[in-house]
């Protein structure tokens, strides 16, 4: 083997290795041989050249301390200082942010209004300022910053995009001089959901984001799934009413509209209970009001039993419910339970996991970061 050949297959040794580590943060050598296939004298090799390069740092794993005599067990990871990473969620009233290193750790964090309607140039705008008003608090130094990803509303490209995404992306690039990947941020939470929350665990799960819209995403044997024009995963515009009223989709009777933010407090208004907005629902609904607690309960039977036509196509391990209506807990999961196991192949002993989201109201920026550090790898 020529000397340029073993550079080449060394270069693809280290890349191999470095890309496991942007995905799922420090491991031990071992743990990295299992996952890259590489051979033990291989790995070794190639590890301990990174940590010369300062590429990769050398740090004890969590509990080891007081494991007795002998050497404390040690894992790799990225070097925190190598690059900084940036992900971005544009909701429809918010813009949530997170700022990580390249060892997963998350140093910051920050939140930003902005108008539902926003054009290009002001979400562009928005992003920009609240990037550099948070590096600003926090002390931290973008001059590392290697790349950022915004998730967004809807289907890109498509009618019900909230943003023309290419103008964002291009303008942020501009402004703050790095790559700038964009997704739908509701499949980027069922990522980072798989990443680092509720379906890490397991290679096939849904994710359903229940907020004043509803968004969905599938991941399909650990790889996110955005389909032939990223509409993978819209669950909130599955028709469950043909002869319902119109949806901003082009739609009719699409399952957010009937169970969306607005629909549940236009319902609850219906029967007497006014509520300002949705944290005020789920609060109601936590202090049970017997109003909201019907109102959420007959929503997430119909939630269900769209679910139970997902699981029949799909097949996965688990269910992870996120947004505002998740942190009701059992009120919200127990009714979509009972629909799946009755509807979903009642007679096949499939048990299907359906739990709540652990990432919270950042699940999406986190998804951001997510589709990052694993940018390696295509969607399916």
């Amino acid at each position: 083997m020529s000397i340029s050949t073993t550079r080449r297959a060394r270069a693809g040794y280290e890349d191999l290795v470095l890309a496991e580590l942007r995905r799922s943060g420090a491991l031990s050598r071992a743990e990295l041989c299992r996952r890259t296939g590489l051979p033990k004298t291989t790995m070794f090799g190639v590890v301990a050249e990174l940590l010369e390069r300062g590429a990769m740092i050398e740090q004890e794993a969590a509990g080891s301390a007081g494991r007795g005599r002998g050497r404390p067990a040690a894992l790799v990871a990225l070097n925190p200082s190598a690059g900084l990473y940036v992900g971005v969620d544009v909701g429809r009233r918010r813009v949530r942010l997170v700022i990580a290193n390249a060892s997963h750790e998350v140093v910051a964090t920050g939140l930003a209004d902005i108008a539902e309607d926003a054009v290009p140039e002001v979400v562009a705008d928005t992003v920009v300022t609240l990037v550099r008003a948070v590096a600003e608090r926090g002390g931290i130094g973008l001059s590392g910053l290697t790349a950022v990803g915004i998730g967004v509303v809807g289907v890109l490209g498509g009618a019900s995009s909230s943003t023309p995404v290419e103008e964002v992306r291009r303008l942020v690039g501009e402004e703050l001089g790095v790559a700038v990947s964009i997704g739908n941020n509701s499949r980027m939470a069922a990522l980072a959901e798989a990443t680092w929350g509720a379906g890490r665990q397991v290679d096939d799960l849904v994710y359903v984001r229940w907020s004043t819209g509803i968004g969905g995403g599938f991941v399909v044997g650990g790889r996110a799934v955005t389909g032939a024009r990223g509409g993978a995963g819209e669950i909130g515009h599955v028709s469950v009413d043909p002869n319902g009223a119109s949806c901003h989709c082009g739609g009719r009777g699409c399952l957010e509209g009937l169970i969306g933010g607005a629909a549940l407090l236009d319902a609850c208004a219906a029967r007497g209970l006014a509520l300002a907005d949705l944290d005020a629902l789920v609060t109601a609904a936590q202090d049970l009001s017997p109003v909201a607690c019907r109102v959420v309960d007959a929503a997430a039977a119909r939630l269900g039993r769209v679910l139970a036509g997902v699981v029949v196509q799909l097949d996965p391990q688990r269910i992870v419910v996120g947004g505002e209506l998740a942190q009701l807990g059992s009120l919200v999961l127990d009714p979509v339970r009972e629909a799946i196991g009755r509807l979903a192949l009642p007679r096949v002993a499939w048990p299907v996991d359906v739990v709540q989201a652990d990432l919270g109201v950042n699940a999406a920026a986190l998804g951001a970061l997510a589709l990052l550090l694993r940018e390696d790898e295509q969607p399916a």
